[in-house]
């Protein structure tokens, strides 16, 4: 995304972004495969870059926004390591963004407000069933779909997120 002035810039989302990215546990991300080859880390520094951008864009909340995609996959286990059968809703899809917001507010109690704690804990629509309760959240839903689908440029990158080929 082309850094714009009338949008902010990469220096002042870094600001906003520093007490998070800069954290030990944050740091630890580097090391969650997302999905692909990038890390937790990496997803969620894209994710909030881009809600930052388009929330200056539209008059929103923009830090909130750069929070909430900072924080809204900060989920305890990489879902990969989960090796037991779980009940579908028990699985990472339907349940990490709950565990981001515990974890958000074990860690960064002081960054948050009900418009970041209510896009991690929805971001997930329309899997949680439950709607964002805040255009911020509807952005950061949005946003982390759009992200996350980048990496499926790549046929191969489908079939091995899906299951049917094993990784090399």
């Amino acid at each position: 995304m082309k850094i714009n002035s009338a949008l902010g810039n990469l220096a002042e989302w870094y600001e906003i972004a520093l007490p998070i990215l800069s954290h030990p546990e944050y740091q630890k991300r580097k090391l969650f495969r997302h999905h692909g080859d990038i890390s937790v880390f990496d997803h969620c520094i894209n994710v909030s870059k881009k809600s930052y951008y388009l929330a200056k864009r539209f008059n929103m909340d923009y830090k909130s926004a750069t929070i909430a995609g900072l924080l809204h996959d900060f989920y305890e286990t990489p879902w990969q390591d989960i090796k037991i059968d779980q009940p579908i809703l028990k699985m990472h899809a339907f349940t990490h963004a709950e565990n981001a917001l515990i974890n958000s507010q074990k860690y960064f109690k002081e960054l948050l407000n009900p418009v970041i704690e209510d896009s991690i804990l929805r971001h997930m629509y329309p899997l949680n069933k439950i709607k964002p309760k805040y255009k911020e959240g509807y952005l950061l839903t949005l946003v982390d779909k759009y992200v996350s689908l980048e990496i499926f440029k790549e046929p191969e990158v489908i079939i091995k997120t899906f299951g049917f080929m094993r990784s090399r």
